[in-house]
């Protein structure tokens, strides 16, 4: 496969999508209201790929990444240690993006296209925490896919793969290799659904200014300011006060030592894509051995994705804020940790996260054609978002790798700046 840093520049999605972003509001804004019909449906088609993806991806990403961990003593504690690490730094992403939103409220008296005039879609959520806890224990697996039920389909992938991973070996490797490969598929599929986001873009920019002007991208700046902030805040100052207190570790040695991996995954906008470079920054930079680098990097790389679920709580929030929808303590909460289980089923691909957020609105009841058009605005400003996320995912997972060495006794992590 080509590596896409060596392609011209117009060959690069990210300027493919600048570019469909750019003609598309230039035809927007000719061709007016009576544009939209004619190649609005190009982004309505695009929006429909990527629901087709949500139930397979998910289930193989979940389901063949925590079955890899394996079984034994040794391994049982490095799990708990790295999923302790990964469930803590998400959920305080997600809390994070809970906060900033409700402060900036940037989807209050938001303007987007075909938003006003439509029906708020009901909202439906437990009422209470045993109300939720039976919600996420699945009755029949196929039937809760049918219908979307998709805290419960993620609760059955995490079982399921905590299964698979205490069979004997023969098993265990036939069933892995199994979900490996249909994972592989799957990510396969996603990319190239991806491949034809500039056509997706554009018809769902030119829906957007076509509509209404230039007066949707003032509610999309200030929401990917909020987006921006809220990263910022994590990669700047919790993922550091956690270094220094889970880890003990200078957090500006760890942020040199990183460096190479997060201009890479800035790039790339993908986790896999990285990770080889991560990996030998971690171990030859950073000081951690093969033995936990090989364990919490991949499995990070699948399950730990911090910029998701900060991402993915705030733009429910921020959509519910559009509609006009006022979501109670109790909402907001089932909405960070929707954020929280559907970021462990991002998979490490490019815009991963556009697909998951489909998971956390149905988990309180916003769907319908208002929210898919304003998850198609939010796509359209959506790449410099993306990378920022990836970077995040890829510290995040890095941090995790040297705090849990310092766990298991390894004195040599980040004692020192390594230029290799």
């Amino acid at each position: 496969m080509e590596n896409p840093q060596n392609l011209p520049w117009y060959k690069r999605l990210h300027w493919q999508i600048f570019a469909a972003m750019f003609v598309g509001t230039i035809a927007g804004l000719i061709g007016g209201p009576d544009l939209v019909p004619k190649v609005g449906w190009l982004g309505e088609i695009f929006i429909k790929l990527l629901k087709m993806v949500i139930v397979p991806l998910v289930f193989t990403s979940i389901v063949s990444g925590v079955a890899a961990v394996g079984g034994g003593r040794d391994v049982g504690r490095l799990f708990t240690k790295t999923m302790g690490y990964y469930v803590l730094t998400s959920a305080l992403a997600a809390l994070t993006g809970l906060l900033l939103v409700n402060l900036i409220q940037p989807g209050v008296g938001a303007q987007l296209a075909g938003i006003e005039g439509g029906e708020l879609p009901e909202l439906t959520t437990a009422t209470t925490p045993k109300d939720l806890l039976l919600d996420v224990v699945p009755e029949n697996v196929v039937q809760a896919s049918y219908e979307g039920k998709m805290l419960a389909i993620i609760f059955f992938c995490i079982v399921l793969g905590m299964t698979i991973g205490a069979l004997p070996d023969k098993q265990r490797t036939l069933l892995t290799d199994l979900f490996e490969a249909g994972f592989q598929a799957m990510m396969r599929l996603t990319g190239g659904i991806i491949k034809f986001a500039p056509i997706g873009v554009f018809g769902l920019i030119v829906r957007v200014v076509g509509g209404s002007g230039f007066a949707s991208f003032k509610a999309l700046g200030l929401y990917m300011l909020t987006i921006a902030s809220g990263l910022a805040v994590h990669l700047f100052i919790t993922l550091p006060l956690v270094l220094i207190l889970l880890g003990r570790i200078k957090p500006w040695i760890h942020f040199r030592n990183m460096i190479e991996p997060m201009v890479m995954a800035f790039s790339t906008s993908s986790s896999a894509a990285t990770l080889p470079v991560t990996i030998r920054s971690v171990e030859k930079k950073v000081g951690v051995s093969n033995k936990v680098t090989s364990f919490v990097l991949p499995m990070g790389s699948t399950v730990n994705m911090d910029g998701t679920a900060l991402y993915e709580c705030a733009g429910v929030l921020f959509i519910a804020q559009v509609l006009g929808a006022e979501l109670t303590l109790l909402q907001q909460m089932i909405v960070v940790v929707t954020a929280l289980l559907a970021s462990i089923g991002a998979a490490a691909v490019p815009s991963a996260g556009l697909v998951i957020i489909f998971l956390v609105l149905q988990a309180v009841g916003l769907q319908g054609p208002q929210v898919d058009a304003i998850v198609g605005a939010m796509f359209a400003i959506d790449r410099p978002l993306d990378m920022a996320r990836t970077t995040v995912n890829i510290f995040s997972d890095s941090c995790g790798a040297a705090i849990i060495a310092r766990s298991e006794g390894e004195e040599n992590v980040d004692t020192e700046v390594v230029e290799l």
